[in-house]
């Protein structure tokens, strides 16, 4: 997995260590990920803090690492996997644990279009 992101970003790296734990090897490129979302083929009003690119897929932002496995074991025809902004209590964005935002992750077609993949409330 490629994991491109701020060399500053705090969540990012605690997106990569969620990742880590669930058996993912990533190579983070401290670079920002504009670039790499538009040239992924990542919609920019789907963005977020990090973009990453596994086996042909894009994740953009905090995608829960089982959601992951599942769209590799599924394998959809899509660019690949969304979590847009940066929801408190998805995978990184963890705090206190007083408050969880309600999030989707969105599967991304390759004409743009988002289907729900998984919800968390």
């Amino acid at each position: 997995m490629d994991v491109w992101k701020s060399p500053t970003c705090g969540c990012c790296s605690d997106w990569l260590t969620h990742m880590a734990a669930a058996g993912f090897v990533a190579t983070a490129h401290d670079t920002g990920n504009n670039a790499a979302r538009a040239r992924l083929g990542m919609p920019a009003k789907l963005g977020s803090c990090h973009t990453a690119r596994v086996a042909g897929y894009v994740l953009e932002g905090h995608v829960p690492a089982g959601d992951v496995r599942r769209l590799l074991r599924e394998r959809p025809e899509a660019v690949g996997l969304a979590v847009p902004g940066m929801p408190i209590g998805s995978p990184g964005m963890e705090q206190d644990g007083s408050h969880r935002d309600a999030y989707d992750v969105l599967l991304v077609r390759r004409d743009g279009q988002t289907n729900v993949f998984a919800r968390y409330r």
